[in-house]
């Protein structure tokens, strides 16, 4: 332990780290961000009551369980509220644009510290939402899987990454309505190991959710597994 504080010290000395929101220059003790933009961050409190939140809510009525009136989806938390230009934004973009997968894995311990641990109750294993291959290939990471990864190493969670695939290379989301969101993801996913969560109950784990287009057309392609019951979490939350 005492080895690694000296090798962290002497890196900050070499190569100083700043926080991504204010750049300020972060103290050993500070991870990725500093104290003040973290406590400062807009939490959305859907922690509070994960089965009954506006972004739970997004799923009721739109997704269906074997059941019609039991929505698949049980229970929905985003720690963050996203704004462009907003403190939260910053963060994402450098998670997303800037190289900086470790983000990910920084914002993924973050949920698990600040959800209920009733949350991951019953959970048997996470599917973080996947890139199309080109753009894997341009970013050289999903970010989603960097926050499954982060959730993973607090929970001991399996992040299962052949379960479901994305076929195609979409258009961004960012400047689209909603109804063009569901056409621009529509197809988009495909089952490939079904066997892997059937009858279970998953996680699913993306960065951003807006109006629900990307996660409900993943969501409902997990579905066809068969008894699958579903949990989402993200990093942030914007309404669309």
């Amino acid at each position: 332990m005492m080895r690694i504080r000296f090798l962290t010290r002497l890196f900050d000395f070499i190569s100083p780290r700043q926080c991504p929101v204010c750049g300020r220059r972060l103290s050993v003790s500070e991870e990725v961000i500093c104290a003040s933009c973290l406590m400062h961050l807009p939490r959305t409190g859907f922690a509070d009551a994960p089965r009954d939140n506006e972004m739970v809510r997004l799923f009721w009525g739109r997704m269906r369980q074997e059941a019609e009136w039991q929505c698949p989806v049980v229970q929905a938390a985003a720690l963050f509220r996203f704004e462009p230009a907003s403190q939260s934004a910053v963060l994402v973009y450098a998670l997303k644009y800037s190289s900086h997968p470790e983000y990910g894995y920084y914002l993924g311990r973050l949920l698990v510290g600040e959800l209920p641990q009733q949350f991951f109750d019953g959970i048997e294993a996470i599917i973080p939402i996947p890139l199309a291959r080109k753009r894997l290939r341009r970013r050289g990471y999903n970010q989603s899987e960097m926050i499954a990864r982060g959730v993973a190493s607090l929970t001991g969670l399996p992040v299962l990454t052949n379960v479901v695939e994305r076929m195609r290379f979409t258009a961004s989301q960012t400047q689209l309505a909603g109804w063009e969101r569901m056409e621009n993801v529509a197809g988009v996913f495909h089952l490939r190991r079904g066997e892997k969560i059937a009858g279970r109950h998953v996680l699913v784990v993306d960065d951003v959710l807006t109006t629900g287009a990307t996660m409900m057309s993943c969501c409902n392609e997990l579905l066809k597994a068969g008894g699958v019951t579903l949990s989402v979490l993200t990093a942030c939350y914007t309404k669309g």
